[in-house]
Order: C-alpha cells, then sequence, then structure tokens
C-alpha cells in the first residue's frame, strides 16, 4: 500500500476539514452568535485564534523527517484509530442533528461541537500521522473550549460564583473589622445592602482567567502537576477578585463617596481586578517555575553511570 506524501496529506486534511465545516457549518453559526451575545461564551472568540497561533508555533518545530517516517509506521494507529473516530465524530454530529428531537437546543449544540471538535483532531491524525498529534495535542484539545456549556450548567455555575465571591467578600469585610452579616447572595454592612447579582457573578472574566491560567501553564511551565497547580489556582483567584471588586466598591461608597456604588469603578472597573488576579496568576507561575528549573533533573548519562 502507497503511504501518503506530505502534499496528499495535506490535501487530504484540507478536504477532511472542509467537509466538516459544511457538515457542521449550522452548529458553529449557531456556536458564534451565543458568543457574540452572551457573556458566559464569549471566552468562545478567542479559543480559535491562540489555538491556530500555538498550532502554527508548534507545527515550525516539528522534525520533517521523523513526521514522513510516522506515516509509515503504525498503520493501526495512522488510520484505523482515526478513521474510527471520525466515523464516530460523523454519527454523533448526525445524531446530535437529527436523531434527539425532543431533546434541548443548548445540548443538541454541545454534542454536535464536540463531535466536531473529535473529526478535527481525528483529520489531524489521517492526514499527518500520530507525531503531529502528540506534538500538537495541547492546541488541539484546547479547540474543546469552543463547545457550548448547557445553559443548566452555567446556570449553576453562575450561582457558585454568586455565593462563593458574597463568602468571600464577607470574609474581606470581617478582616476590615466592617460590621458585616450574610444571607444567600446579599451582604449587609452599615448603611449598605449589597446583592451578589448574576451580572456580578463576572463568569466572563473568570473564564478569560482560566483561558490565560492554561495558555501560561502550557508554555512555561514542563511538569503536568505544576500546571494544572495553576490551572487550578485561577479558580479560588476568580472568586477572590470578585470578593475584592465587592469589598473595594461597597467600603468606598459608604465611606468615601457614594458615586462610587453606581460610578465607573462599579460598571468598568472589572478591568483593574482581572489585572490584579493575572498578577497573582504570575506570580505563582515565577514561583512554580523556579522551583522547576531548581529541581535536580537525573540525565541519561548520569542513569547510566549509576
Amino acid at each position: 500500500m502507497k503511504h501518503n506524501s506530505p502534499l496528499a496529506s495535506t490535501v487530504l486534511f484540507a478536504a477532511l476539514t472542509l467537509v466538516s465545516l459544511i457538515f457542521w457549518w449550522n452548529p458553529l453559526r449557531d456556536t458564534l452568535s451565543l458568543a457574540l451575545s452572551n457573556d458566559a461564551y464569549t471566552h468562545i472568540l478567542l479559543i480559535f485564534p491562540l489555538s491556530l497561533a500555538l498550532i502554527f508555533t508548534g507545527s515550525t518545530h516539528l522534525d520533517r523527517k521523523p513526521l514522513r517516517d510516522d506515516l509509515r509506521v503504525n498503520r493501526t494507529l495512522n488510520w484505523i484509530l482515526p478513521a474510527c473516530a471520525l466515523a464516530l465524530a460523523l454519527t454523533v454530529g448526525g445524531y446530535a442533528r437529527w436523531g434527539i428531537p425532543g431533546s434541548s437546543a443548548d445540548l443538541r449544540l454541545a454534542l454536535a461541537i464536540s463531535a466536531l471538535v473529535v473529526c478535527w483532531i481525528a483529520s489531524v491524525t489521517l492526514g499527518f500521522g500520530t507525531t503531529t498529534l502528540r506534538a500538537l495535542v495541547f492546541p488541539l484539545c484546547l479547540l474543546f473550549l469552543i463547545v457550548p456549556i448547557p445553559e443548566h450548567a452555567v446556570s449553576w455555575i453562575v450561582e457558585a460564583l454568586q455565593y462563593h465571591s458574597a463568602s468571600t467578600a464577607r470574609v474581606m469585610f470581617q478582616m476590615l473589622r466592617i460590621p458585616v452579616t450574610q444571607e444567600g447572595v446579599m451582604l449587609y454592612i452599615p448603611n449598605l445592602g449589597i446583592e451578589v447579582a448574576r451580572e456580578c457573578s463576572s463568569i466572563r472574566s473568570s473564564s478569560m482567567l482560566v483561558l490565560t491560567t492554561l495558555i501560561l501553564a502550557h508554555l512555561f511551565l514542563q511538569t503536568w502537576w505544576r500546571q494544572a497547580l495553576l490551572v487550578a489556582a485561577a479558580i479560588p483567584l476568580s472568586v477572590a477578585k470578585n470578593g475584592l471588586r465587592i469589598v473595594t466598591i461597597g467600603t468606598l461608597g459608604t465611606r468615601v463617596d457614594p458615586g462610587f456604588l453606581d460610578g465607573k469603578l462599579h460598571h468598568h472597573g472589572g478591568i483593574i481586578f482581572f489585572a490584579i488576579a493575572v498578577a497573582a496568576v504570575v506570580l505563582l507561575l515565577l514561583i512554580l517555575r523556579r522551583t522547576e528549573i531548581s529541581a535536580p533533573v537525573d540525565s541519561p548519562t548520569l542513569a547510566r553511570q549509576r
């Protein structure tokens, strides 16, 4: 059996990608519309350019000789498994489109886009082999973040952010020795009641913070557990920045000028607290990177000598 040349690989990948865009055009259009209209899905607009940039950067460092060898080494890994994944993606995509008419539209959309991402990963493997797949596994898997989370899951996340932001703000008020009581997402301090509404959950900036942390962890850390630790830290930092924003506006509004309660800091100051959270992420990244660089690593030569 004749194996793919680099040109044939590119043509095969381009053809599969074109077919996927045609087959999944409606779900892609709906996902873009959702990202443009709903704060909970704004991060989707960044996934494609980020993934493409990482793919381009990673592909420029690929060794072309191993890539060509990879197309000939293992027929099962290079053809059978990705072909099965591609067939599964088409089946699931068709099922999401025609097979479950009674289910909710957001669930069908999530299922369809998940199948599309699997299709793209299978297309890369079919076209260029497993060496390319291993080299580009992070930016390819990053594409799963374009899958729209179903509405009931988004509501749960928003409610969790509301409650924990309120709890964090309560602790911060107590640290400042400001009398405070909490009832669910309501906070009461002298002369002011504060409701942490859905709009104040900062789900958009929280999503952006997690995405930023993912990229930084991938680019600057090598060990998986340090990467996981940095990404995990983004979640409490998201809550902490929300709590800090509530405390800052509440304190300034009651002790400096009531105009702060409905001023620019309230409506447009999110970027300031987002920057503070990013700075905390970068600080943790530097600490983890320092421990990673200073950690002793056994070289193959030392291992053989032992």
